[in-house]
């Protein structure tokens, strides 16, 4: 049998089976674009995948960073978001630049370049990231169902199991269909919150100082509401730069239709990839900032004392805590708290689809493992409402409010995740586009791109790393507010043996990457020699 009968053998039988194919093999290279027409009908064309990529940025875990922000230090981290919004754009530029000239993922990339062992451990780490943006996702969409049409909270958890059965009819309709469906939820979410500080008048000169980046945005005092500026910022720039972002963008960026052996059609697949994700990561800063401005100019100040969202919820319903009389007559209606929990449901929607498909990537690209996109839901899914039933079955003979901060201590905690696996997504793909190896001459990073980019990965990675230590760290975090020093003490140990875990396999990843490089020029050189 041939190596490609065998290989459809294999894809043919069974649930879950090997796969080392184009990535997202179903929809790569679906889409048809056109050419030899306008700026705008080819943009409209190559628009889509950015949209699924915007979703990470403005998940349920976005939410209570920003808001909480807004009411403690008014207007000042607006720099940060829009700093972290920048670096967005940057890193999510050079995944679709990867996708669309190596035709790889960089599940598939990492892979080709490194050893399975290491494939494995990357995956592992990668995996626990998704979950932990999942775990998020469970509990926004059940609440939300929760406030909309009270339903218990375990039940609500059961029924965000079922949102597999979306997924299977999305799998159904097209590619094109769900980048629709998508882009419909991301205009709901920005409906409601435009709609919110419409009513509250915020003060836009100072909205426009806070865009200004300033030191005091990093500073480590005042202490307000449990937070300074610095944990406040780092909360922004953990919940806003995704590693699965990247992995998702560089697969999705391939399913526009193109011809890779001309250099021309490339580029401009390239150029326009750019626009689609620039433009929709624009009004993902949008819907960030607003929701700072809503911590600021919707809620009297230090009127937020539950920044879960069942406070917030409650919050937009309690005239008390509103900043105006516009405000406070509409609040009177429900429509505030209502609209905020249809926003939370649409947000907790966007990203399961997205949360699937980056999965089925980097099994595929890590460990060539392939199963079914609705069988990869449910087993995520399942998994990750664990933690979460858990903590409401802990918490159900308790107060209200109790089980209000438990949700959210576990959301929040779950974020830590991400801190190990971003570097390990960002310097490869840094690496990666640098590279004429990877790129060519022609897509190879630019110098200003590969300046900016070392400086956001390195930054980016180094704050990660420091906010792990410390009384205000994530490690310290799962021990509660009122940690004592024996618990401190113990969280630091696991903190500082963590960054030196996490730069050690920094370290192999980035010797492997090189010696993979190496080992792939002398193979091309040999077979440019054989040719010859």
């Amino acid at each position: 049998m041939s190596e490609n009968a065998e290989g459809k053998t294999r894809r043919n039988h069974g649930l879950i089976h090997y796969a080392n194919g184009p990535s997202l093999e179903e929809i790569n290279g679906t889409v048809k674009v056109p050419k030899g027409r306008g700026f705008g009908e080819t943009l409209f064309a190559y628009s889509g995948p950015g949209a699924l990529v915007a979703v990470g940025y403005m998940d349920p875990g976005n939410w209570s960073t920003s808001i909480t922000g807004g009411q403690n230090f008014q207007y000042l981290l607006m720099s940060t978001i829009l700093i972290s919004s920048l670096i967005a754009m940057l890193l999510q530029y050079m995944a679709a630049k990867l996708g669309i000239v190596s035709q790889m993922d960089l599940a598939q990339a990492i892979r080709a370049r490194t050893s399975k062992s290491l494939g494995i451990v990357l995956w592992i780490m990668t995996e626990l990231a998704i979950m932990a943006t999942d775990i998020a996702e469970v509990i926004g969409a059940a609440i939300a169902l929760y406030l909309l049409f009270h339903i218990p909270l375990v039940i609500a958890v059961f029924i965000t199991v079922f949102d597999v059965l979306l997924l299977l009819l999305l799998t159904k309709i097209g590619f094109r269909k769900i980048e629709a469906i998508v882009v419909a939820l991301i205009l709901v979410i920005l409906f409601v919150f435009v709609y919110q500080v419409a009513l509250s008048d915020p003060n836009w000169s100072g909205v426009i100082a806070g865009l200004v980046p300033s030191a005091k945005a990093f500073a480590t005092s005042p202490h307000i509401g449990g937070q300074t500026p610095l944990t406040g910022s780092l909360g922004i720039i953990g919940a806003t730069v995704m590693p699965h972002n990247l992995y998702l963008h560089s697969a999705i960026s391939q399913t526009r239709k193109i011809d890779h052996n001309d250099e021309e059609d490339v580029a401009r697949t390239v150029r326009f990839s750019s626009w689609d994700s620039n433009i929709q990561l624009t009004a993902a800063f949008f819907v960030n900032a607003l929701l700072l401005i809503m911590g600021v100019a919707v809620f009297k100040s230090g009127a937020v004392k539950d920044p879960s969202f069942f406070g917030l919820f409650e919050a937009l319903s309690d005239t008390s805590t509103l900043s105006n009389g516009i405000l406070i007559s509409v609040a009177k209606t429900g429509i505030l708290s209502t609209l905020f929990a249809v926003a939370l449901l649409a947000s907790g929607q966007n990203s399961t689809i997205t949360g699937t498909l980056t999965g089925q990537v980097i099994m595929e690209g890590f460990v060539h493992m392939k199963m079914p996109l609705w069988l990869r839901r449910l087993v995520t899914r399942l998994i990750s409402v664990i933690p979460v039933l858990i903590c409401v079955s802990m918490t159900s003979g308790q107060s209200a409010i109790n089980e209000h901060e438990a949700l959210n201590t576990l959301m929040n905690n779950s974020q830590v995740f991400l801190a190990f696996a971003l570097p390990f997504s960002m310097l490869p793909l840094l690496m990666f586009t640098d590279s004429d190896i990877e790129m060519g001459r022609r897509f190879k990073n630019t110098m200003w791109v590969k300046v900016l980019g070392w400086i956001s990965v390195l930054s980016l990675t180094l704050l990660n790393l420091i906010n792990l230590p410390g009384a205000n760290g994530q490690i310290a975090a799962f021990f509660g507010d009122n940690a004592t020093k024996s618990q401190l003490f113990l969280a630091n140990i696991i903190a500082y043996a963590l960054i030196v875990a996490i730069i050690a396999l920094l370290v192999w990843t980035i010797v492997e990457i090189l010696k993979g490089n190496k080992r792939y020029q002398l193979e091309n050189h040999s077979v440019v020699g054989v040719e010859d």
